[in-house]
């Protein structure tokens, strides 16, 4: 007998890396508010009372980075600050509407949830939301299916007491509604449970570690069982396609799982820096690899569609970027 098991994981808006992404997007929401043609590459890294940001910078408005950093991060962190300029020559490929950079972007949908997302992704997500409503603190969830059952799931958050957090995890597999019954006597569906593995613990976010942006890229996108082109989002406004091409890729994938009435479909959309059409746009449908059309894949004609330059990204760096309510890309 076949047993497949696939695991995914999760961090809460309070991890890190992730205050690391919150951060750069939160300023390219605040660029945007005041500039919709602004043009950012926010890098951001932070730990142990210091938080420093780099990158290119080329907007018409003057945003207060302290404030947003001390919102999202608090009071106590020493900001150093090394923003310049956008290169002239990225620019000049861009603003005759071309390509910021090359790179291939991947987009998927699946059949399998009802948010088009794999299933270990989708659960490791929602216990680790169910979980930061208890706790709202630095966070990890890992969830593991095996053939259609939880497997195994591991939880560790701060300053949540061990029999607690375990309750509450087990509240929340007993009332999963895309898998089997857990916790059920005389059935072998009983998952194994991590809770705090390490111990119950209380020093965490920058305290505890280092974030970086960019270094959840799994996580930002489909799991760990599916591919993915290697470029992060946050912080890039939409003329990067390392970002924009991505969701358009996720667009297409789920007009054609329902186009098709499909499984599974995977999208790779390829660039070049300075050109405004894709070197490949392919759809791979049930295994069946199909050329793309209808669609304008130029970096402007994907903003357009997407409406992207809107202050929207400080929630997808938070909450996900796919298979929630409200994204153009997932309608």
């Amino acid at each position: 007998m076949n047993t497949s098991f696939k695991t995914a994981e999760f961090v809460s808006p309070q991890h890190p890396d992730k205050l690391c992404d919150r951060i750069a997007d939160a300023l390219l929401d605040e660029y945007l508010r005041h500039d919709p043609s602004a043009r950012t590459a926010i890098e951001v890294m932070g730990g142990h009372g210091k938080l420093y940001i780099t990158g290119e910078i080329s907007s018409t408005a003057a945003v207060d980075i302290g404030l947003i950093v001390r919102r999202i991060a608090g009071e106590e962190l020493e900001i150093i600050d090394n923003l310049a300029t956008q290169s002239p020559e990225i620019a000049a490929g861009v603003d005759t509407g071309g390509a910021g950079d090359q790179g291939i972007m991947i987009g998927y949908a699946t059949s399998e949830t009802s948010e088009l997302l794999p299933l270990e992704l989708v659960l490791a997500r929602d216990l680790n939301r169910f979980l930061y409503e208890l706790w709202p603190h630095d966070g990890k969830t890992q969830v593991t299916v095996k053939d259609g059952e939880l497997a195994a799931i591991v939880a560790s958050f701060q300053y949540a007491a061990h029999n607690d957090l375990e309750l509450a995890v087990k509240d929340w597999a007993k009332k999963q509604q895309y898998v089997n019954p857990c916790f059920v006597k005389y059935r072998n569906s009983n998952p194994q449970l991590h809770i705090n593995p390490a111990g119950d613990w209380h020093i965490g976010g920058f305290e505890a570690d280092a974030g970086l942006t960019g270094r959840k890229l799994i996580i930002d996108n489909y799991g760990p069982q599916i591919p993915i082109g290697g470029g992060a989002y946050s912080g890039k406004d939409p003329s990067k396609v390392d970002r924009s091409a991505a969701y358009m890729a996720r667009k297409i994938a789920v007009d054609y799982l329902r186009k098709f009435q499909a499984d599974t479909v995977l999208v790779r959309l390829a660039y070049a820096i300075g050109y405004n059409q894709p070197v490949e746009a392919t759809a791979v449908v049930d295994g069946v690899a199909k050329h793309i059309e209808g669609y304008d894949l130029s970096p402007r004609g994907i903003i357009d569609f997407l409406r992207l330059e809107r202050p929207l990204y400080e929630d997808l760096a938070t909450s996900g970027h796919y298979g929630r309510p409200g994204l153009l890309w997932d309608a």
